[in-house]
C-alpha cells in the first residue's frame, strides 16, 4: 500500500466497528451462527441413519407357536358331527360339535362328495381314528 503525505494509516479500529462488534457480540451472533451448521449435521447424520435402517433386510423370523395339546383335546371332546353333501357345487360342509366351553361349532368345508374319502379326510382333519369319526357321523341332505 502506497501512503500518500498526510495520511493516516487507518488500522485502529473506529469507535463505531467496536460498538458494532459489540452489539453483534451481544446479540450472541456466535450461537446464531452455529445454529445453521449443527442443523446441517442433524440433518446429515438422521439421513445416513435412515438411510441403514431402512436398506436393512427384514429377516426376522417370528412364528406363531399353536398349543397342540389343547386342539388335541379339543378333538377328544367331539360329540357330533353333521355332514352335508352338496353334489351339485361338488363340495361338502361338515359341522363338528364339541362339548368344549371355548370351542362348541367348528365348520369345515371340502372339495369331496364321497363319503368314505370325507371320512378319511375328517380323520385326519381332526386327529381321530377313521372308525371314531364314521360313529359320530350324521348325514343330512337338507337343502
Amino acid at each position: 500500500m502506497t501512503q500518500k503525505r498526510g495520511e493516516t494509516l487507518n488500522l485502529i479500529p473506529s469507535m463505531q466497528q467496536l460498538q458494532l462488534f459489540q452489539a453483534l457480540r451481544s446479540l450472541g451472533i456466535v450461537f446464531w451462527l452455529s445454529l445453521p451448521l449443527i442443523g446441517l449435521v442433524f440433518w446429515l447424520g438422521s439421513g445416513f441413519v435412515g438411510d441403514r435402517i431402512l436398506s436393512r433386510s427384514n429377516l426376522t423370523k417370528k412364528y406363531l407357536l399353536a398349543d397342540t395339546q389343547s386342539a388335541r383335546q379339543i378333538m377328544k371332546r367331539i360329540v357330533a358331527i353333521k355332514v352335508e353333501i352338496l353334489p351339485e357345487k361338488g363340495i361338502s360342509r361338515v359341522n363338528v360339535k364339541t362339548n368344549n366351553s371355548v370351542l362348541t361349532r367348528i365348520v369345515f368345508e371340502f372339495p369331496i362328495t364321497d363319503i368314505s374319502k370325507l371320512e378319511t379326510a375328517l380323520s385326519q382333519e381332526l386327529g381321530l381314528p377313521r372308525d371314531r369319526v364314521k360313529e359320530l357321523i350324521v348325514e343330512s341332505n337338507d337343502k
